[in-house]
């Protein structure tokens, strides 16, 4: 039975330029460097880096997948600025209704999307059941 979340991994270009994304932009917690890999604690989430130099990256802008970081709803103005006062690229999002919560789009140093997202589960799964009759719910 899977339990949780045990870890989040990505292939990382530069892994000293990653490292400075995910410890000084994301406030995450350096735990470790090694020769190609680092590891942070991030809200509680162990996220790896592994430095792979040679390997294409141009197919991550085309697709939807990221991961998506909880923030409170009173700090989105200020990691909204704090994205942009360090030069973070920061994707359009799509329209949101209110009852959706409120989410910012950026990338990585290596073009993987991440997200930070003001809602829950339960406020998703709330507002599709009141907007979006065609799906069918199991709990």
């Amino acid at each position: 039975m899977i339990r949780s979340i045990n870890h989040i991994c990505y292939s990382v270009s530069n892994l000293n330029e990653s490292i400075y994304f995910y410890k000084d932009i994301l406030c995450g917690d350096l735990l470790l460097i090694g020769e190609t890999t680092a590891y942070f604690d991030i809200g509680g989430l162990w996220v790896a880096l592994n430095e792979e130099k040679d390997i294409p990256r141009n197919e991550i802008q085309y697709s939807y997948t990221h991961t998506a970081f909880t923030i409170d709803e009173s700090e989105y103005n200020s990691w909204y600025r704090w994205l942009k006062k360090n030069n973070v690229n920061i994707l359009e999002g799509r329209t949101r209704d209110v009852r959706d919560k409120k989410s910012i789009y950026f990338i990585d140093p290596d073009g993987h999307k991440l997200e930070s997202h003001t809602g829950t589960l339960e406020n998703r799964m709330n507002y599709y059941k009141d907007t979006k009759p065609h799906m069918v719910f199991y709990k």
